[in-house]
């Protein structure tokens, strides 16, 4: 009884339920709160959240759908691990969208987008200055997906928003030590070429962004290093 009583209670705001789960779970992937291959108990999630374990095993799904999420049979839902190949995949998507999303981007400039753009740079870099790492983390992802939002692109922007909690993932297995995820200087410079409408320039600018990033990773395929032996050891 107590188990249909609980069903009962999650029908009226399932929906938000589910969101809010997901929402939160991604969240504390862009924040690195929630490390690779953390282990994500259905009951504890659902006691955080109030929420049925069927509302819980939904959002989790979900989130595998989006490879944010790894789901193994009878062990159950785990943070996911991408491989390198994962990584050079992930960055190679990004950078087949976002020079055409900062092109939309350009076309809908408006004052109240580039105020907002502006109010988003300030942050990070205050968030920078006092050296508070997961608010940095957590606003360069943000500032891909505003660019994102002012194009108007929903498509665009539904990918990106996988793409960018992949690479948070991705960012934190292999980035090297000491470098930054994403830097603000090359945010501001996507924001002027932007504020001038200028296609070309914020392309440029988006592009160069993007493999910088993905430069300062360390992605050695694991099968480049099984044992070469011979070629250590023999004389």
């Amino acid at each position: 009884m107590a188990a249909k009583t609980r069903q009962k209670s999650d029908a009226p705001d399932a929906s938000d339920r589910v969101s809010r789960i997901r929402e939160g779970v991604t969240a504390a992937i862009l924040e690195h709160r929630l490390l690779p291959g953390t282990k994500l108990g259905e009951d504890e999630i659902g006691e955080i959240y109030g929420a049925s374990r069927t509302l819980v095993r939904t959002a989790l799904q979900q989130l595998a759908h989006e490879g944010i999420v790894n789901i193994e049979k009878n062990r159950g839902a785990f943070v996911a691990r991408p491989t390198p190949a994962d990584a050079r995949e992930v960055f190679e998507a990004r950078r087949l969208i976002e020079p055409t999303i900062v092109d939309h981007a350009c076309e809908a400039a408006s004052p109240a987008w580039l105020e907002r753009l502006g109010r988003h740079l300030t942050e990070e870099r205050e968030a920078e200055l006092r050296g508070d790492a997961r608010a940095s983390v957590r606003l360069s992802g943000e500032f891909h997906k505003l660019v994102a939002e002012m194009s108007g692109h929903s498509i665009y922007l539904g990918f990106l928003k996988e793409l960018i909690a992949r690479s948070s993932l991705i960012i934190l297995l292999y980035r090297r030590h000491d470098t930054p995820a994403c830097g603000t200087d090359h945010h501001a410079g996507i924001v002027a070429a932007i504020r001038k409408r200028d296609k070309q320039a914020a392309r440029a600018q988006m592009l160069s962004h993007l493999n910088e990033i993905e430069a300062e990773l360390f992605l050695k395929d694991p099968a480049a290093d099984e044992t070469r032996l011979a070629d250590v050891l023999g004389t």
